[in-house]
């Protein structure tokens, strides 16, 4: 492939990745605003949710890292969060002293029900694609997480 392809593919990529963004940005607005949730109420969950999920579950001041927020709101918005029932503290089984977030029973039943359309939508626009397909998709958002990630990192150390 001729480096001209390859380049007019990363830009591609990096549009859908763009366009990927706006609109995962659109529907957590609209999440926001039908639950009542500020948008670092949103931002706050979706990092609880992505690291429980990762089986890294988060403490309030690894929180507070990856928010970039002080200590005395990072406080704030997890009291507002447990308040609500999105989120709880559980200890960490390997170490009785850390406190972990996590997503709490009644903030999985919301996430279900408002984005269980979006899986429906989802399955429906991968359904005719290979899983060759998929598997492939799979490495590049896989690549594309870690780039920004690290990128994130690198921008909270300069």
């Amino acid at each position: 492939m001729p480096d001209g392809d390859r380049v007019a593919l990363e830009r591609l990529i990096a549009g859908d990745v763009r366009a990927l963004t706006a609109a995962s940005d659109e529907i957590g607005h609209s999440f926001s605003a039908r639950h009542g949730l500020t948008a670092n109420d949103f931002r706050a969950l979706l990092h609880v949710t992505v690291s429980e999920d990762d089986g890294d579950p988060l403490t309030a001041g690894e929180l507070r890292t990856r928010m970039g927020t002080s200590g005395a709101a990072i406080t704030y918005l997890v009291e507002r969060m447990l308040e609500s029932g999105h989120v709880l503290r559980d200890s960490d089984p390997s170490d009785r002293r850390k406190v972990l977030l996590r997503v709490a029973e009644h903030g999985k039943g919301v996430a279900r029900e408002f984005f269980g359309p979006l899986a429906e939508h989802t399955h429906r626009a991968l359904a005719e694609l290979p899983d060759g397909d998929l598997e492939a998709a799979h490495r590049v958002m896989t690549a594309l997480v870690k780039a920004m990630s690290e990128f994130g990192e690198q921008l909270n150390r300069d």
